[in-house]
């Protein structure tokens, strides 16, 4: 079964060389998404909870163009540049998904652009 890589110009372009997602089978696999602006390319938000918005909006445009929703979403990883903004992200993830979350692990990391304050990624299914 091949693979299909995935693309899209509503969320940011790769900023490295890698793809924005890859389908295999019923299974999606997204590259981590972050709080760049895609029409700009500039981060978009100095706050977490601002950050948290695109970053989840930039997945949801991803996730569209492979014709999965965050529904289908199985997993989710999240890497926040402080643990102290925990709180702020966990208030608007809860936005996105109000009902039957998906499994989803949180840690702290360091980011390769500073001013990011999270990045996430995500394994989706479609039945």
């Amino acid at each position: 079964m091949p693979r299909e890589i995935i693309s899209t110009k509503k969320a940011p372009e790769p900023a490295a060389y890698y793809s924005q997602a890859v389908k295999h089978g019923k299974l999606l696999y997204t590259a981590g998404q972050v709080a760049n602006d895609p029409k700009t390319g500039r981060i978009a938000g100095t706050t977490i909870e601002e950050q948290t918005r695109r970053t989840l909006e930039n997945l949801k445009a991803v996730l569209e163009a492979a014709g999965y929703s965050f529904a289908d979403i199985l997993k989710v990883n999240i890497f926040l540049k402080s643990s102290a903004d925990f709180q702020g992200m966990n208030k608007v993830y809860q936005e996105f998904f109000p009902k039957a979350p998906p499994a989803r692990t949180t840690v702290q990391a360091n980011m390769m652009d500073p001013q990011w304050l999270i990045e996430l990624e995500a394994v989706a299914r479609k039945d």
